[in-house]
């Protein structure tokens, strides 16, 4: 990753690690990266979208990887990773970008993408859907042992992740979003004991990359990784008319476990998602699992590229 370089950013009072390469006088990318990922998880599109002409940012989230943590983690929200968006673009010169997002960064785009249109060409998103910015009540419809649920209860996550070292944590958490079904406790199990010590990573993911996630954890914690996403959930936007009017592209995976979550696989295929962005692409991936762009690079790569190019 010699090509890529670093640079720290100051916005709302905190500095905020930002990975980039390409031409500053290029087509602005910035790339939002989801959970347990970094800006590291878009290492192949950004080298990409580079070499296709467009200048590739990758922030890592305040309290995330390399950037600094809020003062008080428990209070950030979604709106604070908005706000620091339109901040970065504003420190960088961007009067507009395009926007990749995988997982909860999908709503993080889309948020910033109801709230400032004028600052976006189009968004490109990974693994979740547009979903209207209410709370999410998914926990309401799975049960107690749902990885959200439990991630959510104050002390919980922070007991079972204790128990381990960064790495191992997050190694944990790629091999068990990897897989096809929603990760689901049983009563007496803690989340983190759903995967055996010895599984193995997923063949796309070596020991090398486990090792960059793990010293970043290491040094970030989780304080802010459970509040955002997963402890705001529930926090009430007044957006009163919540549509995205960009130019969108949706790529899921169709083994990705977010496709088992009630009600998302008929939201997609129904077309239903259309009327949030109307102008919406849907691309299915067959054998895509939650981790497409890290999972097949290439494929991941045309598609993004594609998109670019055809909304330029």
């Amino acid at each position: 990753m010699e090509e890529i370089g670093h640079n720290y950013i100051k916005v709302n009072g905190l500095k905020l690690h930002v990975a980039e390469v390409g031409s500053g006088s290029s087509p602005a990318v910035v790339f939002l990266h989801g959970f347990p990922e970094i800006w590291y998880s878009w290492r192949h599109q950004m080298i990409a979208v580079a070499k296709a002409g467009y200048r590739a940012i990758a922030p890592d989230y305040r309290g995330y990887g390399l950037s600094d943590p809020p003062a008080e983690p428990e209070k950030a929200t979604f709106s604070d990773f908005v706000a620091d968006l339109l901040a970065l673009l504003d420190a960088l010169s961007i009067p507009k970008a395009f926007l990749v997002a995988k997982d909860f960064g999908a709503r993080v785009a889309a948020l910033f993408a109801l709230l400032h249109p004028e600052e976006v060409e189009g968004i490109v998103t990974l693994g979740v859907p547009f979903l209207p910015p209410t709370p999410m009540a998914f926990d309401e419809l799975l049960p107690e042992g749902f990885y959200i649920s439990r991630w959510q209860e104050p002390g919980r996550a922070e007991a079972d992740f204790g128990r381990l070292d960064a790495k191992t944590v997050v190694r944990n958490v790629y091999i068990m979003f990897s897989k096809s079904e929603v990760p689901i406790a049983s009563e007496n199990q803690e989340i983190m004991d759903l995967v055996e010590p010895s599984a193995p990573l997923p063949p796309w993911f070596t020991e090398e990359d486990l090792a960059v996630y793990g010293d970043l954890y290491e040094k970030s914690g989780f304080r802010t990784a459970l509040q955002v996403p997963y402890r705001s959930m529930g926090t009430k936007l007044d957006i009163p008319d919540p549509k995205v009017e960009v130019p969108a592209l949706l790529i899921m995976g169709e083994k990705d476990y977010v496709m088992k979550f009630p009600g998302i696989e008929d939201y997609i295929r129904s077309g239903k998602v259309k009327s949030f962005v109307p102008n919406l692409e849907i691309t299915f991936m067959p054998e895509g699992g939650h981790f497409v762009q890290e999972q097949s690079p290439d494929e991941v790569n045309e598609l993004i590229v594609k998109f670019l190019t055809s909304h330029r």
